[in-house]
């Protein structure tokens, strides 16, 4: 199965504040996201995406270790502002110490990664790169395909805030994550995963 999300519609009044949905999204089962007062679950991966997330996962771990950046993978939210939208990341880096007693949501990233499925590629290019956007702490927002060896940087301009420079990678490219002064092979990205 793709990763899916729909709209809860269980709620009368059809919106929800940003207060009501963290109180309600503590005690579910499954992951949630928020945006415009509307709730979306999410559903399970493919064998690829979380591959991906996995290598990436290692990847991090090895690079940042040490240091004081922190990565997470999936399962923490983060928060555009104090009104939201909240969003599950599939991979996220905050170097920013306003993080470290962070429990629940990550403020400050500055590295967010979206595996791409058919069914949320649209959203994760479109609206969520729009909220995405707002975080001024985020420097690089990178999608990695989950059907084929490709991966997209963008990365905002370090002389004009609201630019955001594009780089594609393809096999057998070295893909650069310049706000953590790391590489990653576009092999060791897509280690074990079969098109």
């Amino acid at each position: 199965m793709e990763d899916q999300f729909f709209v809860i519609a269980d709620k009368e009044s059809g919106l929800w504040s940003p207060t009501e949905y963290l109180e309600w999204e503590r005690q579910q089962c499954i992951r949630h996201e928020f945006a415009d007062g509307k709730i979306s679950a999410m559903t399970g991966g493919t064998v690829a995406h979380n591959s991906i997330a996995l290598n990436l996962a290692a990847a991090l771990r090895n690079h940042l270790q040490g240091g004081s950046c922190r990565y997470f993978v999936s399962d923490l939210k983060v928060q555009v502002d104090h009104e939201g939208p909240f969003f599950y990341p599939d991979v996220m880096v905050t170097c920013d110490k306003r993080d470290d007693d962070a429990v629940y949501i990550i403020q400050y990233p500055c590295t967010i990664i979206e595996i791409l499925s058919p069914s949320t590629e649209a959203y994760d290019r479109g609206r969520k790169f729009e909220q995405y956007r707002r975080i001024a702490t985020l420097r690089e927002y990178i999608l990695i395909d989950s059907q084929k060896a490709s991966v997209e940087c963008f990365r905002r301009s370090v002389t004009a805030e609201n630019i955001w420079l594009l780089h594609f990678y393809n096999e057998p490219s070295v893909v650069s994550f310049d706000s953590l002064g790391m590489q990653i092979p576009m092999a060791a990205i897509y280690e074990n995963i079969r098109f």
